[in-house]
């Protein structure tokens, strides 16, 4: 049994104003092409199909098509991420074809994607992002009375009772000549992996992980949300791996290489290949005065998405238009004096990574001469929260 492994398309984001919904369809060209060549038997989305909760028209209409192609070929199971509307990417769910399944409701969580085969049936269970404040109940157990106990507010709650639910599945299940082998697909932030700055925070009560240990017993998990490809160590028989976004999302993800993985289950134990993505154009960082950056220093960058610092002691003449011109798919042009004195402090760069509530307490720090106190800090997320709670609505 071979499955394919992606992530994080995020159809419908922009990289600073700049369109990707092209270089996100070549990539999913690409997809089926790994599918169709490799005999790929499944393929497995870990979230994030959409980059918010309302995509654009033209996003929906990508997502129809691939998965009408890649249905072709292979079975595809697709989860929920923290940035997709689990209604909305799980609407009509039951009247997909059977090769097309959606897992975005929690609830269903424990019914696997089975996949047979000669060696063992292949179960693939889809778990949607489990926000804690939405999960919580849904996944809590009944009191005494008959009324759901909410579990504690934590991803790591969740997550273990939605594994739990899974492993009693499996429990119930008559495992016949050949042990089943299990895959689990999560969009989590699980201990050990490296995020970038373009992953949106998910922190509920200022943690936004989990332990790795709450996924043993499934052979592989797929999961997304972390946009650079890696493995994390996991228990005994378990590999774990993010697949990472298909394009680099931000300059931190400058270095990755990009990337879907195929995985092998006819063995002992999974084995795992990455394959690269194509790169639709590569981005790149060039540093130094502006005559330098006009000549020979920026000459292999001309064709990149680039982030351009300008190191003039003064501001030189004209400053954006030059460099446009010398590199035309310049995205952020800093000018920033090379050795000056600054007399002010730099503001932070704040990316989505940010947490969203410290952001706002540096600038009541800022504003007020103070930090906020504990109750201060304590309405700023609630203030946050709802907000969140109001997107999901949405």
């Amino acid at each position: 049994m071979r499955l394919l492994h992606t992530s994080d398309w995020h159809l419908g984001r922009t990289l600073h104003g700049v369109d990707l919904l092209d270089h996100q369809a070549a990539y999913l060209d690409h997809l089926v092409d790994v599918v169709r060549a490799e005999a790929v038997d499944a393929v497995v989305v870990a979230g994030d199909v959409y980059d918010r909760a309302i995509p654009p028209v033209e996003a929906v209409t990508l997502l129809s098509e691939v998965l009408a192609r890649l249905s072709e070929h292979a079975t595809v199971v697709v989860t929920s991420g923290n940035h997709d509307s689990a209604t909305r990417l799980g609407f009509g769910a039951a009247l997909m074809r059977e090769r097309v399944r959606l897992r975005t409701h929690v609830a269903r969580l424990a019914e696997p994607v089975v996949l047979p085969a000669d060696d063992g049936d292949v179960l693939v269970y889809g778990l949607p992002y489990l926000d804690p404040d939405a999960a919580r109940t849904a996944l809590g157990e009944d009191g005494p009375d008959g009324v759901r106990v909410p579990l504690a507010r934590s991803h790591q709650a969740v997550t273990t009772a939605a594994m739990a639910r899974v492993r009693a599945d499996l429990a119930g299940r008559d495992g016949g000549a050949a042990r089943p082998r299990v895959v689990v697909a999560a969009h989590a932030f699980v201990v050990g992996g490296q995020a970038s700055e373009s992953e949106r925070d998910i922190r509920v009560g200022g943690v936004d992980h989990v332990t790795a240990d709450v996924f043993a017993g499934a052979d592989y998990v797929a999961l997304g949300h972390l946009h650079g490809p890696q493995s994390v160590p996991g228990p005994e028989g378990t590999v774990l791996r993010y697949s990472g976004s298909p394009l680099a999302y931000s300059f931190s993800e400058l270095r990755q290489r990009k990337s879907s993985v195929l995985v092998d289950l006819g063995g002992p134990e999974p084995v795992t290949e990455l394959v690269p993505a194509p790169v639709p154009r590569r981005l790149a960082e060039v540093t130094g005065t502006l005559d330098d950056l006009l000549g020979a220093a920026g000459e292999r960058h001309t064709d990149a998405w680039v982030r351009v610092t300008v190191t003039d002691p003064a501001r030189p003449a004209d400053l954006f238009r030059r460099v446009r011109e010398r590199f035309p798919h310049a995205l952020v042009v800093h000018h920033r004096p090379d050795g000056a004195e600054r007399t002010t402090e730099r503001a932070a760069v704040v990316t989505s990574a940010a947490d969203p509530v410290e952001v706002a307490a540096d600038f009541v720090a800022h504003v007020t001469g103070a930090a906020p106190t504990e109750a201060e800090v304590h309405v700023l997320r609630r203030a946050y929260e709802q907000v969140l709670a109001g997107e999901r609505s949405a």
